[in-house]
């Protein structure tokens, strides 16, 4: 089982889902793509099993993945601070695995019903939801 997770900036978020995904779905294969050399190795310090950095890396990497996990931000091109470009939002956006994206406000995208949590319930939820879609199939 593939699954992708992509952060940006300092990689908390991508930290936080990495640390997450590898406590309930231990037989994953998680794949650290960073927007940024910093958040892909905050990433694979937290347990990712592979790591790379940039455009071509997120582009190729969700096209096989069973998950995708990371900010909203992530389907928005130029969102983090411009560290998302339009081809990794299209890539991202139009590949066949299902999305667990966080609404973060610093992504420039304000989703509307969204009850305002903590982080760390975002990323256990956006998992929880992960861990249930992927155990039905």
């Amino acid at each position: 089982m593939k699954i992708v997770v992509i952060d940006g900036q300092g990689g908390r978020l991508g930290r936080l889902l990495v640390e997450q995904v590898r406590m309930q779905l231990p037989q994953a294969k998680i794949y650290a793509l960073g927007t940024n050399a910093v958040a892909t190795a905050a990433m694979l310090k937290a347990g990712a099993d592979f790591g790379a950095t940039g455009e071509n890396p997120v582009v190729r990497g969700v096209q096989d993945a069973d998950g995708v996990l990371g900010p909203v931000g992530v389907v928005v091109a130029n969102a983090i601070l411009g560290e998302v470009t339009p081809a990794m939002a299209e890539a991202v956006g139009s590949c066949q695995a299902k999305k667990f994206l966080v609404p973060m406000n610093s992504c420039g995208v304000v989703v509307a019903g969204v009850e305002e949590l903590s982080l760390p319930a975002y990323v256990t939820g956006a998992v929880d939801a992960l861990a249930a879609e992927l155990t039905e199939k």
